[in-house]
């Protein structure tokens, strides 16, 4: 009694309330009552339900104008047809989109590795090794996030279509003249044109992987890297047994962006891809509208639906790593 005493005789007086055991259970429950009337505004609900709405509906629109005919796809009915099977073979068959899309897919997956790889030995060395003017490569490397590609794409052009030099003497006497290569800096080029080499190697290059990699890798304690130091590790072993586990989730979200990046890329194969066998499918897209006089939209929704497909597929797999990445990037 005597210890009970002294207990509420402290609590009185450092002024805190002294509550029973069913008046702080009653306190709970009307605190938690309290916050889920917060988190639960309608008008929030009512606002995200629009927005899904008008993000979904041109998704909803083509897929139920696939299925019709032509004469019920100029119609305001969104009524889902019969029709989805034949404007698929249709798509499929006279207008080369699964050639189209095999393409993309194939650029699109060996720029994804190419970029992710590129990007992450790049951050690696700036992060983890010491050389004099790290800090201004690194700030070239981010000015390259200001330019983009359509502002390159004459010179990339040039670069890319010309030929290139008969023998090194040629080459030797254009390089060394300094009138030459002044007036006349791109004589020769790689001669890759309407080739798979002329939209994957321009692309291969990543600033935002170089610099996604390095801001990850800066938040790595650097005790892990002299830990794997001292018991002999060298910079291969640390990549592969510390580096690359700890970084799924960046490489997965560097992945989906790319990936998305690439396989909506229309301009540059527009400009640099003169034959179909090699185009890709955005371009592919255009020409289904471009064909015959008139236009057959159920065609072309039904090409449209096809062609998200893919990116759905990797978005669905890369979700989760991407939002984590998100997440972590975030944070930082």
């Amino acid at each position: 009694m005597k210890g009970k005493s002294r207990r509420s005789g402290d609590l009185r007086r450092s002024g805190k309330p002294i509550l029973s055991g069913n008046r702080q259970s009653a306190g709970y429950q009307l605190s938690a009552g309290k916050l889920r009337r917060k988190r639960d505004p309608v008008w929030i609900h009512a606002v995200l339900l629009t927005a899904v709405f008008l993000v979904g509906f041109p998704v909803v629109f083509a897929l139920i104008k696939a299925t019709q005919n032509t004469a019920q796809v100029l119609s305001p009915s969104m009524r889902i047809g019969s029709s989805l099977l034949y404007n698929a073979g249709r798509v499929l068959g006279v207008y080369k989109l699964g050639l189209y899309m095999k393409n993309s897919f194939i650029i699109a997956l060996i720029v994804t590795v190419g970029k992710i790889t590129l990007s992450f030995f790049a951050a690696f060395g700036l992060v983890y090794f010491k050389f004099r003017g790290k800090k201004i490569l690194f700030a070239f490397i981010i000015i390259t996030l200001m330019m983009p590609t359509e502002v390159l794409i004459l010179g990339l052009f040039d670069l890319i279509s010309k030929r290139p030099a008969l023998s090194f003497s040629d080459f030797a006497a254009w390089f060394f003249n300094p009138a030459k290569l002044f007036f006349s800096p791109i004589a020769y080029g790689f001669g890759w044109s309407s080739s798979y080499l002329a939209i994957i190697v321009p692309f291969l290059a990543s600033a935002t992987g170089v610099f996604l990699f390095r801001q990850h890798f800066t938040a790595i304690p650097r005790s892990l890297a002299d830990s794997a130091r001292i018991d002999g590790a060298g910079p291969v072993s640390f990549i592969f047994h510390v580096l690359i586990p700890m970084s799924w989730n960046t490489i997965g979200a560097l992945a989906l962006i790319q990936f998305v990046y690439v396989w909506d890329q229309y301009l540059w194969p527009r400009v640099i891809v003169r034959y179909d066998v090699n185009q890709v499918v955005q371009v592919g897209l255009k020409n289904i509208i471009a064909t015959g006089d008139s236009v057959y939209w159920g065609e072309v929704m039904a090409a449209a639906v096809m062609a998200m497909i893919p990116p759905l597929i990797v978005f669905s797999l890369l979700y989760r790593a991407f939002m984590r990445g998100y997440a972590l990037s975030s944070n930082k």
